[in-house]
C-alpha cells in the first residue's frame, strides 16, 4: 500500500493534471507521502525524507511544519517529502539511509544523496541547496529558454 501512495504521488507530481477543470479550483496534490523505497521517484522527483523516532519529536513536527507553510516553492522544485517515525518497522529506508534520531535527507532525481541535517532546515535553505543541484540548474536553464520561446 506505501508503494501505491509513493507511485501515486511521484506521478502526481510529474504532471499537471491534479489541477482541475475549472481553474477558479485548484487544489494542491499531497506533499507528505509514505515510501519504503525510493524506486517510484527515481528521475520524477526529489524525494526530501523526514526522519524521527516518534512523531511527537519536536524537531519532527517543526520540521513538517516549516515544508507545509512553503510547499509551493517546494512543489516547483518536483520535491516530495516522505516522513518515516517508526524505527521499529526497520523500513527499507531506515536501512538504506541509516538515521539516527532526527534526520533530514535530501536526495536527486538521480536517486543519490545529496544532503543529510540532523536539525530542522527552512524551505528557504533546502530550495537553495537544490537549486545548487546540476540537473536542477539544466531544469531552470530549460524553463528560460522555454519561456523565451514562448
Amino acid at each position: 500500500m506505501r508503494t501505491l501512495v509513493a507511485m501515486l504521488a511521484a506521478v502526481t507530481l510529474s504532471s499537471p493534471s491534479w489541477a482541475q477543470d475549472d481553474p477558479d479550483t485548484i487544489s494542491d496534490p499531497p506533499l507528505i507521502t509514505e515510501a519504503d523505497t525510493l524506486d517510484p521517484f527515481l528521475w520524477v522527483a526529489r524525494p526530501v525524507i523526514v526522519f524521527a523516532d516518534t512523531p511527537n519529536d519536536p524537531r519532527f513536527i517543526e520540521q513538517v511544519g516549516l515544508l507545509e507553510a512553503r510547499k509551493q516553492e517546494l512543489f516547483t522544485r518536483d520535491v516530495v517529502v516522505i516522513t518515516d517515525t517508526d524505527p521499529a518497522a526497520g523500513s527499507e529506508l531506515r536501512r538504506e539511509l541509516r538515521p539516527r534520531g532526527f534526520q533530514l535527507v535530501v536526495i536527486g532525481k538521480d536517486g543519490q544523496v545529496k544532503l543529510r541535517k540532523p536539525a530542522p532546515w527552512s524551505v528557504r535553505e533546502i530550495t537553495r541547496q537544490i537549486d545548487k543541484f546540476p540537473l536542477r540548474r539544466q531544469e531552470i536553464r530549460e524553463d528560460k529558454q522555454a519561456a523565451g520561446a514562448g
